[in-house]
């Protein structure tokens, strides 16, 4: 069985792509010569296009095929990352590792992050994050106060909150958790 191996619902990237554009199924349409009704079942999962089709939507969407193909969601909702899976392994600096944890656009990101980053970035994320220090330790400077985080320590930042932060030797390892930034967080009254 190979785990890797999945099928794409490119449904959910044509419905972002196109209410991020606020175009209608309609113009869309137009645009592509497909009807409204393929376009509707094409977003809701209940047909699948063949290639000619699925760039004909792209370009009617001002992208390519492979761009929607690589913003699609997995078929299943079970998806496994092994620890030593080099494929989702990337340099962040010349001192750091980041690995992401989770593949896929989901509401969910998670990456682990092993020995230091760009200590100058400044993050500010849409939406709520947290952050686990696994091994080692980490400061991290928000909203003009600092933190010094060890081992097994959990720093929970709201979204907007502008924050920075470095590890304080090579050994550290930080888990960070977002929600995914095309999440539009609801607010709650006395929030």
């Amino acid at each position: 069985m190979d785990e890797h191996k999945e099928t794409l619902r490119v449904g959910a990237a044509v419905r972002r792509r196109r209410r991020g554009q606020e175009l209608t199924l309609a113009t869309v349409a137009e645009r592509s010569g497909l009807s409204v009704p393929f376009l509707s079942q094409v977003e809701n999962e209940r047909a699948r296009p063949s290639r000619r089709s699925l760039e004909k939507v792209a370009d009617a969407l001002g992208t390519t095929a492979v761009e929607l193909l690589a913003a699609a969601d997995p078929a299943h909702t079970v998806d496994l990352v092994r620890a030593d899976d080099t494929t989702v392994v990337e340099d962040a600096s010349p001192d750091s590792v980041m690995r992401s944890l989770v593949r896929g656009h989901h509401q969910l990101h998670a990456e682990e992050f092993i020995g230091d980053h760009d200590p100058g970035r400044e993050f500010q994320l849409r939406n709520d994050v947290l952050m686990y220090v696994t091994e080692g330790a980490v400061e991290v400077e928000a909203e003009g106060r600092a933190y010094r985080l060890g081992r097994g320590d959990t720093l929970y930042l709201t979204g907007g909150v502008r924050h920075r932060w470095r590890a304080t030797g090579a050994d550290a390892r930080v888990l960070v958790v977002a929600v995914a930034e095309h999440i539009e967080a609801l607010d709650e009254p006395g929030r």
